[in-house]
């Protein structure tokens, strides 16, 4: 009998030894389970959103946003949003209306406006012939290379050109326009706040007398769509100023809407190659992505619809 108590004792303490284990065990497995739980994995999964919505807010918030100017007078009347047909991602440049934009900017514009960031040879294929720009650049002079004596002679314009200024320094600019320095509008467009739109608005918007109320220094003209309503350039746009060559009745609104054109392509020259451009890459890119789907789902399909089963080898009986 006292074997067999001796016996019973170590038994229980193995017992207890190895339920302390499994209970162990089991707690750390519970742990583990529940950090990897549904529930945790949605909380976090939620606050790294919340993060990075947060970050992209703060980002915009300080980096994002327009600037503005502090008062109505100095931004000027916010131009009226007109339907451009080329700023559809679909649509191209109407080059009719940019040639008749050339043929306003060349007889109105281009005695105060230069455009010196864009070469005749850019003209060819778009709104004019070869022989025309050609024509046009002889039209001006440019300066050669210093030659032996050091001396600088003159020689047509070449396709290869870029369109001259109507003056020959800033200074000169200035002191033809009382002051003022007409800006280079090779790049209008993108320079100003409300491209197309404020353009067109700032042409068509001279009115007749200045409003009750308005003052306007001596020398400028009232102009609502100007920054501070003061502007040294006068009304340039008349019916009937310019005569176009197809028949197009030149009202001032027309004129307006095919010169802004026209600067816009100046400023974007290249937008219908990359719109054209843009439609190929989409479809390439779209038949591509079925390609790699079909691709995926065919690879894919026997490893995932395999079935893996585990059988643990059976020992010898006791």
């Amino acid at each position: 009998m006292l074997a067999r108590s001796l016996l019973r004792v170590p038994n229980r303490a193995i017992a207890r030894q190895s339920l302390g284990k499994s209970t162990r065990a089991s707690s750390t497995a519970a742990g583990a389970e529940s950090a990897s739980s549904p529930f945790y994995l949605t909380l976090t999964a939620s606050l790294a959103t919340a993060a990075a919505a947060g970050s992209a807010a703060w980002y915009y918030h300080v980096y994002g946003q327009e600037a503005f100017a502090m008062t109505p007078a100095e931004e000027g009347l916010h131009p009226t949003s007109y339907p451009w047909v080329h700023q559809r991602f679909n649509k191209t440049f109407d080059h009719a209306a940019l040639r008749r934009g050339f043929q306003v900017y060349r007889e109105v514009c281009a005695s105060c406006h230069s455009l010196t960031r864009v070469p005749w040879r850019s003209f060819v294929g778009v709104m004019h012939t070869v022989d025309e720009m050609k024509a046009m650049a002889e039209e001006n002079e440019y300066d050669t290379e210093p030659n032996d004596q050091g001396e600088i002679e003159k020689r047509p314009g070449k396709l290869s050109d870029y369109m001259p200024s109507p003056y020959k320094n800033d200074e000169a600019a200035r002191a033809a326009n009382g002051g003022a320095l007409p800006p280079d509008l090779s790049l209008i467009v993108k320079g100003r706040h409300g491209g197309c739109d404020y353009i067109f608005s700032l042409l068509t918007g001279y009115p007749d007398e200045p409003p009750a109320g308005a003052s306007v220094a001596e020398g400028m003209n009232f102009n609502p769509y100007f920054p501070g309503t003061g502007i040294a350039m006068g009304r340039v746009l008349f019916d009937g100023v310019v005569e176009y060559e197809d028949g197009t009745p030149a009202t001032t609104s027309q004129m307006a809407k095919d010169v802004v054109e026209f600067l816009n392509w100046s400023a974007e020259p290249e937008m219908d190659d990359r719109k054209k451009m843009g439609v190929k890459a989409i479809a390439l890119l779209s038949g591509l992505f079925a390609i790699s789907v079909w691709v995926k789902r065919y690879k894919w399909a026997p490893i995932k619809s395999r079935k893996i089963v585990y059988s643990p080898p059976i020992g010898p009986r006791r």
